[in-house]
């Protein structure tokens, strides 16, 4: 199918231009949204029409997606997940988890403007990008931990695995200085032949 497209699309075009997408694509996506309009002679001579009005639009709205763009850049959320000690998650953070969070920092977004370059399974942090306007996205951090002190951990570049691990060898540490202590105490009970031998000559 020929679409118009009334704004810029990631990997289509710009507003104005006539680009052939899949039907589906056209169908569930792109007109229902508003994005686009079937290339047909009217709504290219309406497009026209209207091209200066959707072009200021367009222009407002990017204004006021750059200032939210500055807010939201570089921020970092905490989501708060069950994990086993590997790290793996029982289940996974879904874009709309990551719409709430980000909603309930300030600036309110749909999952719909949530990209992630993978499903996120594990504990730690994850670079997320939000797309406030289609010419412009701000960055996020996603600090996924089991509990508020492990997001302060990890926020420290620190993961669990690190954290388990250093308190594995501070343990070990002290079992060894313990038997080393115990070691130190039974060769101070050992006689050697000399103190037998003048223990024998003290008793008789």
């Amino acid at each position: 199918m020929q679409v118009i497209l009334l704004e810029r699309v990631a990997k289509l075009g710009q507003m104005g231009e006539v680009v052939k997408v899949r039907d589906g694509h056209a169908r569930n996506f792109l007109l229902p949204q508003g994005k686009a309009l079937r290339a047909s002679d009217a709504n290219i001579k309406a497009f026209e029409a209207q091209k200066a009005e959707l072009e200021a639009r367009n222009i407002e709205q990017r204004k006021e997606a750059e200032g939210l763009a500055k807010k939201l850049d570089g921020e970092t959320f905490v989501m708060i997940r069950a994990a086993a000690d590997s790290g793996a998650l029982y289940g996974s953070v879904s874009t709309r988890d990551i719409a709430e969070a980000v909603s309930e920092g300030g600036v309110g977004v749909t999952r719909n403007q949530v990209w992630l370059d993978k499903p996120i399974k594990a504990l730690g942090l994850h670079d997320v990008s939000i797309t406030l306007h289609p010419e412009v996205s701000a960055a996020v951090t996603l600090n996924v931990a089991r509990s508020p002190e492990e997001a302060e951990v990890q926020a420290a570049g620190k993961s669990i695995q690190d954290v388990a691990a250093e308190e594995e060898a501070a343990a070990q540490f002290e079992i060894d200085e313990l038997f080393d202590d115990i070691g130190s105490a039974g060769e101070d009970d050992i006689l050697s032949p000399d103190d037998v031998a003048n223990t024998d000559d003290a008793t008789r």
